[in-house]
């Protein structure tokens, strides 16, 4: 054979074998390929729950772990799951599916190892785009509800302040007028009962004898504009 022969031999060779590769290695990449694009379908969920807790998403079996994916307090409560409900059990099967997306991006479908496998769970986790519209739309509602209440108090404070203003006047009116009849001395500021006895050569107990009408239960508590005989 000639050495042109030769080489044309084995250049042919060579291009059938990688040939004969590339056929081989495209199906794999092919799956690769897939196996990586492919979401979860829309069922997962309601797949798990079934495995996890017969599919009730209301159950609290006193286990440690609640509703329809069985969380645990603590799952909820660290991935937000109290802006819905105190336990998992207790949410609607949408905000568990909501909580759960944010679980599932942070650790995979290992945060539910048996069953995750059994219902056939790969890629990324369905209803991620639902649960940030349904957060806001929780976050919405608690800022609505927060105003309420501000609204409600100020509201309180505002009726319990008019209220007070003006029933202080009414007390006040009252020991004015109280025993405010005519006598020889009307009462001013800073007097007492002694210090007015003193000034017409009395006591106090003689005056107070003659004005308790007018004075009340209490000898201690004249008002300015009360009126005593002397």
């Amino acid at each position: 054979m000639s050495e042109c022969a030769d080489i044309h031999t084995r250049t042919s060779s060579r291009k059938t074998a990688v040939l004969a590769g590339a056929i081989l290695l495209a199906p794999l990449g092919l799956l690769s390929a897939t196996g990586n694009a492919t979401a979860a379908d829309s069922g997962v969920w309601d797949r798990i729950a079934q495995c996890e807790s017969g599919g009730n998403w209301s159950i609290n079996t006193g286990n440690g772990y609640y509703g329809g994916l069985q969380f645990s307090a603590g799952t909820w409560r660290a991935y937000g799951g109290t802006a819905y409900a105190s336990t998992a059990d207790k949410a609607s099967k949408a905000q568990q599916i909501s909580v759960a997306t944010k679980v599932q991006n942070a650790q995979g479908w290992g945060a539910w190892p048996t069953c995750s496998a059994r219902a056939g769970a790969s890629g990324s986790a369905p209803g991620a785009g639902s649960s940030s519209a349904e957060s806001s739309s929780a976050k919405s509602g608690s800022s609505k509800s927060g105003s309420s209440k501000s609204g409600s108090s100020k509201s309180g404070s505002s009726n319990s302040s008019q209220s007070g203003s003006s029933n202080a006047p009414e007390r006040s009116t009252a020991q004015t007028s109280r025993g405010t009849g005519r006598g020889d001395y009307t009462v001013r500021e800073g007097d007492t009962l002694s210090t007015i006895a003193t000034r017409h050569g009395l006591t106090w107990q003689r005056v107070y004898a003659a004005n308790k009408a007018v004075v009340g239960g209490d000898p201690d508590l004249i008002v300015p504009g009360q009126r005593l005989m002397l």
